[in-house]
């Protein structure tokens, strides 16, 4: 992981950064909170160890800054203040993890290990395109090529179910059991239907076609 530590202590940094970099870990120093603001505007880290009184800025307001512009890069807070109410300002201020001086590098290393094992959280999708084909998952409104379109609930369905997937083929037997919920062949042209209105929709009033048959083998959204 690339880390950026922030720590007035100059020992106590080179400490850390020895240990740290013996595990792998790319590891920058500085010694101030001014110039831990800077650096982490300008380079991208996996992980930032701060510590809480620093000069010129401290790290409970260089945090609170590094949120305000929308870093979300985890933050792990060393302090000698091992209060509840400075804990709770701490995560309340953003950090990820809190760890109190004195403390072992053994823990310190295996505090990061768990932040790296957390899933990243994704921004959510409201909206999927494929070519110029758009469809707002908040409204459930598609449009093409900036004309809206009118979709019946079941086309909507089967059309997000296609969006999610472009250029992957979906068989006849994914369709009925992901857009009707059908674990069995019904004998019927329902999928077959949907399919021919949905096309009417997207692609008869346009140039160019995006629904693609495959036959004998199922269906494609191909951007």
């Amino acid at each position: 992981m690339k880390i950026l530590l922030a720590e007035d202590d100059g020992e106590t940094g080179a400490y850390i950064s020895k240990g740290l970099n013996a595990e792998g870990h790319s590891v920058d120093h500085v010694l101030n909170g001014r110039d831990a603001l800077t650096q982490s505007m300008t380079q991208p880290y996996d992980l930032l160890i701060l510590d809480r009184m620093m000069p010129e800025l401290d790290g409970l307001s260089l945090l609170k800054a590094l949120r305000a512009a929308h870093n979300t890069a985890p933050v792990i807070l060393l302090t000698a203040m091992g209060g509840l109410d400075e804990r709770v300002d701490g995560l309340k201020a953003g950090a990820d993890d809190y760890l109190v001086k004195p403390f072992a590098l053994a823990e310190l290393s295996a505090r990061i290990q768990a932040l790296a094992r957390r899933p990243v959280l994704q921004k959510e999708v409201t909206e999927l395109q494929v070519a110029d084909l758009k469809l707002d998952l908040l409204t459930r409104q598609a449009s093409r090529a900036g004309h809206e379109i009118d979709l019946q609930p079941r086309e909507y369905l089967l059309l997000e179910y296609f969006m999610r997937r472009p250029g992957r083929v979906q068989t006849r037997t994914m369709l009925l059991e992901a857009v009707w919920d059908i674990h069995f062949d019904p004998k019927t042209s329902v999928v077959e239907t949907h399919i021919s209105r949905l096309r009417g929709k997207i692609d008869k009033p346009f140039n160019k076609p995006l629904l693609q048959t495959l036959h004998g083998v199922g269906y494609v959204l191909q951007p």
